[in-house]
């Protein structure tokens, strides 16, 4: 199997992600996330054909290293890591408008 298998772990990745975290970014812009991914896409692609099938371990580690960032992150600043509340506080954080 060639470069299919990363492709698909990708694909997977960002079908599961998007849903997954879509609640901590609402108010992100789209081009902002369709860049994210296109970097994470573009890095994983690239070390393919540096090293091979070890390619796919570097979007597990970004969601390891992510995935502890945030929690820290938002343990430190007062916000539920897993729901994103209190949704105020998470907007204020997040220099998003909030609405009453």
């Amino acid at each position: 199997m060639g470069i299919e298998l990363e492709l698909i772990v990708l694909l997977a990745l960002q079908l599961i992600g998007s849903s997954l975290f879509a609640k901590f970014e609402i108010e992100t812009p789209a081009l902002r996330k369709i860049v994210k991914w296109l970097i994470l896409d573009g890095v994983t692609v690239g070390l393919y054909y540096l090293i091979g099938h070890f390619a796919i371990l570097f979007p597990f580690l970004i969601l390891v290293i992510g995935t502890i960032f945030h929690f820290r992150f938002c343990k430190k600043n007062g916000i539920d890591p897993l729901k994103a509340t209190p949704k105020k506080k998470y907007y204020q954080l997040r220099h998003w408008k909030w609405e009453d």
